[in-house]
């Protein structure tokens, strides 16, 4: 068998082996090291991924990011330690044990980049990160197409923007069909020169070639098992071995050019979110504030709760479960009414949903208001809603 140096020690061959037994056809295993080669889609420019070596090479602090849904977050991996990410921050720790590698898991199930741009100086950014993982490959609908290329973008320009110049790599997973909305998601990687990685390019054909299952790195339609997580971990850790292997004394390394001007649009570059407390009403007949699930709730159909917000594009957030939920009238500036639903008919549980409400050619002051409205839909026993936030993209800087 070929032998290739993954980066994950002595675990490589055990993790191997329990694929093999889960679903590889006999003699399909002569070919790991060429299906970790076809993941990668792009190594793009490696002088930020280099500066950061560079500085766990000398001993310094460096912080390990991974921003992105469900998957990222870790489900269905058996425990913490399985997790693609946590595999990932491994390899930093075991490379540069003079360094201290911080972790930080930004991750939340059911959301997409437009929800990841509007929470990152939140979630990612307030930490610092040096090297971050970006994956809403499947989290962002195929539908959105461009859409879906803009809010990557403003995400990605949030991170290459931090003065302490963070290295990014674009991760692309993949639903059992083999699907997800690289395509447009690496439009944005080409533009900016980021090094991108494509679990989907690496599996895929072999699942059509009939060399492996999908259940043997699958634990449902779209999420990892732990040998999944750990060939994902796999494609990034290749890519940081092969920058490892060519990395130059520090007089040579390469500078890092500026960040080019935006591809799409550089709208959800400038967001802001208001959440739990953060998020106050300027008008309020009939809601409450729920401690429990830190959202402005209702169950009167008629109530209205307005709030106010500056910026172009404006988004609501709310919850989303198979319980008495109703639906709800949101409009802005009396305007553009869009209606919610409360209401999910799948029983896995519940989930924020991010809904882009507007958007205006200028930036202003915007009055958003929530109706409750009488009816709901089938199969639900009353009218609550919840109000999770309001995020706004377009922000002017002040």
């Amino acid at each position: 068998m070929t032998q290739r140096k993954f980066g994950l020690g002595c675990w490589w061959p055990i993790i191997l082996a329990a694929v093999l037994v889960c679903g590889l056809r006999a003699g399909a295993a002569e070919n790991e090291s060429e299906w970790i080669k076809n993941s990668l889609a792009s190594p793009g420019d490696s002088a930020r991924l280099e500066q950061v070596m560079a500085k766990a090479r000398r001993g310094e602090s460096v912080t390990v990011g991974v921003i992105g849904g469900s998957i990222t977050q870790g489900a269905k991996a058996s425990k913490p330690e399985n997790r693609y990410a946590n595999l990932v921050a491994a390899w930093w720790r075991k490379t540069f044990p003079h360094s201290k590698i911080k972790f930080i898991n930004a991750g939340i199930g059911a959301t997409g980049s437009n929800y990841g741009a509007l929470r990152a100086r939140r979630d990612l950014l307030a930490y610092n990160p040096d090297f971050v993982v970006v994956d809403f490959a499947v989290n962002d609908s195929l539908a959105l197409k461009q859409a879906a290329a803009e809010t990557l973008e403003g995400l990605i320009r949030q991170i290459l923007s931090q003065t302490n110049q963070p290295a990014v790599v674009l991760l692309f997973m993949m639903r059992n069909d083999g699907t997800n909305i690289q395509e447009w998601h690496g439009k944005v990687g080409a533009h900016y020169g980021l090094p991108m990685v494509s679990y989907r390019d690496a599996l895929w054909p072999q699942i059509q070639a009939g060399h492996l299952k999908w259940e043997a790195v699958g634990a449902d339609y779209i999420h990892p098992n732990d040998h999944g997580h750990a060939f994902a971990a796999s494609c990034i850790i290749s890519l940081l071995e092969n920058t490892l292997h060519g990395l130059p004394a520090d007089p040579l390394l390469p500078a890092i050019k500026p960040m080019p001007a935006p591809l799409f649009s550089d709208l959800f570059e400038h967001t802001a979110l208001f959440e739990g407390e953060a998020l106050h009403p300027v008008s309020n007949q009939g809601w409450t504030y729920d401690t429990k699930s830190k959202g402005w709730t209702s169950e009167q159909p008629g109530s209205v709760i307005e709030f106010e917000l500056e910026g172009r594009v404006f988004y609501s957030m709310h919850h989303v479960v198979r319980s008495d939920m109703g639906k709800a009238r949101v409009t802005v500036d009396g305007v553009a009414g869009k209606e919610l639903n409360g209401w999910f008919d799948q029983t896995w549980g519940g989930y924020r949903q991010s809904n882009e409400i507007l958007r205006q050619p200028h930036s202003g002051k915007h009055r958003v208001r929530f109706e409750l409205l009488p009816d709901n839909s089938p199969g639900s026993t009353g009218h609550r809603f919840v109000i999770l936030g309001l995020g706004a993209a377009g922000v002017p800087e002040h």
